[in-house]
């Protein structure tokens, strides 16, 4: 599994866009959306031709039905794992590779009546394969925590696995060099909606919308995948009349 993840992180910083959509409504409640697409001119840059094994496949679930599904493997696992895999019960899964079209993707959301209790669903396709194939339970080394009391709003990512981050980054500050000589697509993008409009935001290089109630934040990838707390953001509303 170490492995696995090994090779799945170098994909990721070599041929991946990510973007992540919040929607919040004026009641609290709202969406969160993470889109991430292999790019496959950038991929095929590094030499890794489109394989043969990889087959079509579209296919679109909530982690409950794996639950359902996967009813007797579910029971095996400990109850704290077990207890994960609820709190993701109500997050949808899209996946899809078309070798034909070049299409590689993946889309995990969820709706939320209060953001705080969003799970971290940057590990939710990760669990529901640990479910499907029996695999032990394996968590990213950081955690999202979002909030939002009405005017404010953060984004709070934290380390929660030193040891593993560190190994990442080592590998990832070795390949970089690798990597400069490409002219490679490797964005992580923030878009941001709020019901109100937005008086500031803690990054500056945040482009607000011309209503003011959302925002479009760009980081490379590999900027981010080495120090992930630079995507950490306070939003401040404007007061409503």
């Amino acid at each position: 599994m170490n492995y696995i993840k090994a090779i799945l992180l170098l994909l990721l910083i070599s041929s991946c866009q990510i973007t992540e959509t919040i929607k919040i409504n004026p009641d609290g409640s709202g969406s969160i959306e993470v889109f991430q697409l292999r790019d496959e001119n950038s991929y095929m840059q590094l030499g890794h031709p489109l394989s043969g094994s990889e087959k079509f496949t579209d296919t679109l679930f909530v982690f409950q039905d794996y639950i359902t599904k996967y009813k007797e493997t579910f029971v095996k696992f400990n109850k704290a794992d077990q207890a994960l895999f609820q709190e993701h019960a109500n997050v949808k899964m899209h996946v899809k590779l078309d070798p034909i079209q070049m299409e590689n993707f993946n889309v995990i959301s969820s709706d939320f009546k209060k953001i705080e209790e969003l799970p971290n669903v940057y590990e939710s396709l990760s669990l529901a394969n640990s479910l499907k194939e029996n695999y032990p339970v394996s968590k990213e080394f950081f955690k999202i925590k979002y909030t939002f009391d009405g005017s404010v709003f953060k984004r709070n990512l934290v380390i929660v696995d030193q040891q593993e981050f560190e190994k990442n980054k080592k590998m990832l500050e070795e390949r970089k060099k690798t990597y400069a000589k490409y002219k490679l697509v490797q964005t992580y993008t923030l878009k941001y909606h709020f019901p109100r409009k937005i008086k500031s935001v803690s990054n500056e290089r945040a482009i607000i919308s011309p209503d003011k109630k959302s925002f479009t934040l760009e980081f490379q990838l590999s900027d981010c995948l080495q120090n992930p707390e630079t995507t950490n953001l306070e939003v401040v509303l404007e007061q409503s009349n």
